[in-house]
């Protein structure tokens, strides 16, 4: 999903800018030059010039012989203390390779941030089908098998939220209607897992489970996805929802 004209917030003027600087690379656009800066965060030429020397110097961008400037290494520094990330991923980890081995498929894991989802480590299998996910991006909760099960265990004003505003269609597949949705969300709770088949691509197939913290609230979802046609769901669900309860017992610590 784009983060594209997301507001700043309640920032200073200037932190305020150089966030709106910052929120202008998006996957699409990774790399941009000093122009393509102003043009597409809206910020005067002389504002950006002199953003951007600061920005450098800080490590927080990169600006290569091509006269392009990149995200910086500092910047990717910063993002691996994110709490939620940091403990999380080091603990799943170990599972998640271990259904990458077992299956030789796409192993994923995710966490909901507002209204989205954001992936914090995903392992591809070799000759996995290709999907349009990456670590650190984001996604729409209502068509993923992550992101339903996200959306299923998200508070009541999130999901009235998500679903009181235009469904982002995908492929034919995709389930737009908000009470079809609903429908969905409930049988998630109900069954422990969610199921999505060709919603994204009209190739993949998803199978997804919740993980739980300590105190048995969902912080996460852990999925395999698949080529549309390769296996079962319901024959993926055992494998998943193993890993998923071992990912919840590693998160609970020594009972």
């Amino acid at each position: 999903m784009s983060r594209a004209g997301r507001a700043p917030g309640r920032t200073g003027p200037v932190l305020g800018r150089a966030l709106q600087l910052l929120d202008a690379f998006t996957v699409q656009r990774p790399a941009m030059t000093l122009s393509g800066l102003a043009r597409h965060s809206g910020l005067p030429l002389s504002t950006v010039h002199r953003m951007l020397g600061e920005l450098v110097a800080w490590g927080g961008l990169e600006r290569g012989e091509d006269g392009y400037y990149r995200i910086g290494l500092r910047l990717w520094e910063l993002g691996a203390l994110a709490p939620r990330s940091q403990g999380l991923r080091e603990r799943a980890l170990p599972f998640l390779e271990d259904l990458s081995q077992v299956t030789r498929e796409n192993v994923q894991l995710a966490v909901r941030e507002g209204t989205e989802v954001v992936y914090i480590e995903r392992i591809a299998g070799s000759g996995a089908v290709p999907v349009l996910t990456r670590v650190g991006g984001r996604f729409a909760l209502t068509a993923t098998g992550v992101g339903l099960v996200l959306l299923a265990h998200a508070p009541t004003e999130v999901q009235d939220d998500v679903l009181s505003g235009p469904v982002q269609r995908f492929t034919e597949c995709t389930v737009t209607d908000p009470q079809a949705l609903r429908r969905m969300l409930a049988d998630i709770r109900n069954n422990g897992f969610s199921i999505s088949d060709r919603q994204v691509t009209s190739d993949a197939l998803s199978v997804a489970a919740p993980v739980h913290d300590q105190h048995g609230q969902v912080i996460a979802a852990v999925s395999l996805v698949v080529r549309h046609g390769s296996a079962t769901p319901h024959s993926l669900v055992p494998l998943l929802l193993t890993s998923s309860r071992a990912i919840s017992r590693a998160l609970a610590g020594p009972s």
